[in-house]
């Protein structure tokens, strides 16, 4: 049988002093409160009191580190999915605020509705919908937890909810260590509740792309 239900969580805040984007670049673990934010994800979907049977996560170490609490309370391995990862971003390792007010980079927001600065959001879109459905059906019974990213998210929210996917990436409801969940009918799936178990207020949260 397939799953019953599947959570899509974010990774907690990232040690990043520089603020910058780190979309795929390797040695952006997790801060001590990052953590403390993942700790709370997992006890939350715990304390929903539901059979976990699957867990996945992105390749990058901030998914990786975040998935360790439902290790640790679930006893599952996870299972790494590369479909799930951050997009790629023309602006990574820069600090946005900054690289928007060069005028050579002015050309790489011409399109935000692609988006011209990173990967297509109808890719995220279809990448997000394959890796869900796969880990949907590979599951015994019970749930399903997903540790991603920000963006793969929000697409997957946006496709879901029918909504066009070109957005601002800066009203994506997504906070770090938020889970947004889904169940599927038939070949139709609906988000049934959104929750953010970790508290972020100071967190610093300016490197998702």
């Amino acid at each position: 049988m397939p799953a019953e239900r599947l959570h899509l969580v974010r990774h907690g805040e990232v040690f990043n002093p520089r603020r910058v984007l780190y979309e795929r670049i390797p040695g952006f673990g997790l801060s001590d409160d990052g953590r403390r934010m993942t700790r709370a994800a997992a006890e939350y979907v715990r304390g929903l009191d539901r059979p976990l049977t699957e867990l996945v996560c992105s390749p990058l170490q901030r998914t990786r580190e975040s998935a360790e609490p439902f290790t640790a309370l679930f006893g599952l391995a996870p299972r790494v999915d590369d479909r799930v990862v951050e997009p790629w971003n023309a602006f990574a390792g820069t600090r946005m605020s900054k690289a928007v007010l060069i005028p050579t980079n002015w050309w790489r927001l011409r399109r935000p509705s692609v988006p011209s600065w990173g990967e297509p959001y109808a890719q995220i879109a279809e990448r997000m919908t394959a890796a869900m459905d796969d880990a949907w059906h590979r599951a015994d019974d019970g749930d399903v937890v997903i540790v991603t990213h920000q963006s793969p998210i929000w697409i997957a929210h946006l496709r879901v909810a029918g909504l066009p996917l070109r957005h601002d990436p800066r009203t994506r409801r997504c906070a770090l260590s938020s889970v947004t969940s889904f169940e599927r009918k038939g070949d139709v799936w609906r988000e049934t509740d959104y929750a953010e178990p970790g508290a972020t207020d100071g967190a610093v949260d300016v490197g998702a792309v």
